[in-house]
């Protein structure tokens, strides 16, 4: 068994796309129309097989208090690794990205979290 798929609530699939690819540097993979939103997914192009993240509307009035309470209270939404977590910082910074929490130790792995700009806090943490 493996995962294969995994999703982010999103408040705006375009913009959340946008972010994820032009930002991140994700890459689409799969662009669905689904009644009026879409099935859309990104991975990473490292792993264009591997693991797709869902930018999942968060128009369903669950979903959206989920995603808003998450926020609130600082969980992150998501995890993503890096192998340089202060060079992945300070690139993100520079593209305007506002982290919550910069480059912290926390035992074995170094955490920052930033504001994905469509409802959510990331994590990235390098082991």
């Amino acid at each position: 068994m493996r995962i294969t798929l995994t999703n982010v609530f999103v408040s705006d699939q375009d913009e959340a796309l946008r972010f994820y690819t032009d930002t991140l540097g994700f890459v689409k993979k799969q662009d669905v129309p689904v009644g009026e939103f879409k099935w859309l997914t990104v991975v990473s192009p490292d792993d264009p097989d591997g693991t797709e993240l869902l930018l999942e509307p968060n128009e369903n009035s669950v979903a959206e208090a989920y995603q808003r309470g998450l926020f609130e209270q600082g969980i992150p939404a998501a995890s993503f690794g890096v192998t340089d977590i202060q060079a992945e910082f300070e690139r993100l910074k520079s593209l305007g990205v506002a982290f919550s929490i910069g480059p912290t130790e926390m035992g074995a792995v170094t955490i920052a979290v930033f504001d994905d700009t469509c409802g959510n806090l990331i994590q990235i943490m390098q082991t």
